[in-house]
């Protein structure tokens, strides 16, 4: 992807958060018939990435391939009335701050029962954990998990590369990337308190550049 440096984000515990934050990937693969994309949640697991699939979905036979898993993080819109500098020479114009995470590496195709069973007890307890009574994967009946773990595979990616775009106003001075800030949390639409806080928690946002 295009990567400016003042939006390149290396630190691995931003990186992590992002991806622990916001699971649910887009995998890219390439083949006979061309560029593909699924959409599936990811867990992060020792620099691999975990997921599973339904056995007839065309990422079951992309074992040893190379993929592209992407990370979405908060994304919102930049009005330039923010910026105190608008109001000075007008010379600003409307823009998207975001951040995502770019994964590459070569998927795995886990046919194994157990492995399956333990990635979704753990895929379950952490979405399940906010609930008053979390369901359990030991709730449903034995032989109907055992019939479910039998129509999916497990994707196994071993990550090789990753890079990180995280646009946040850094091409701004300090006092418009505050403004940013400041118009983020008044508007308070779906991404933006998220994102007001990813700014905030952002070194480059202190640097009075």
């Amino acid at each position: 992807m295009y990567l400016p440096r003042s939006f390149q984000e290396t630190r691995e515990d931003a990186l992590r958060a992002l991806i622990r934050s916001y699971p649910f990937a887009t995998v890219v693969t390439t083949g006979e018939t061309g560029v593909t994309a699924n959409h599936l949640p990811l867990e992060l697991v020792d620099g691999r990435l975990h997921g599973h699939v339904a056995r007839v979905n065309e990422l079951a036979e992309a074992g040893g391939t190379e993929v592209l898993a992407i990370f979405q993080g908060p994304d919102a819109y930049v009005s330039p009335n923010w910026y105190p500098s608008k109001h000075e020479t007008g010379r600003e114009v409307p823009t998207w701050n975001y951040a995502v995470v770019h994964v590459r590496g070569t998927l795995r195709v886990v046919e194994d029962k157990a492995w399956l069973r333990a990635l979704l007890d753990r895929l379950t307890d952490r979405h399940e954990a906010a609930q008053a009574q979390p369901w359990r994967v030991d709730d449903a009946p034995a032989d109907h998990v055992d019939k479910m773990l039998g129509a999916i595979v497990g994707l196994d990616i071993a990550i090789e590369r990753i890079e990180a775009k995280f646009k946040l106003s850094q091409n701004h001075p300090a006092r418009n990337r505050a403004g940013v800030v400041e118009g983020l949390r008044e508007r308070a639409h779906r991404h933006d308190r998220d994102l007001a806080d990813l700014m905030t928690a952002t070194k480059e946002l202190t640097d009075g550049a």
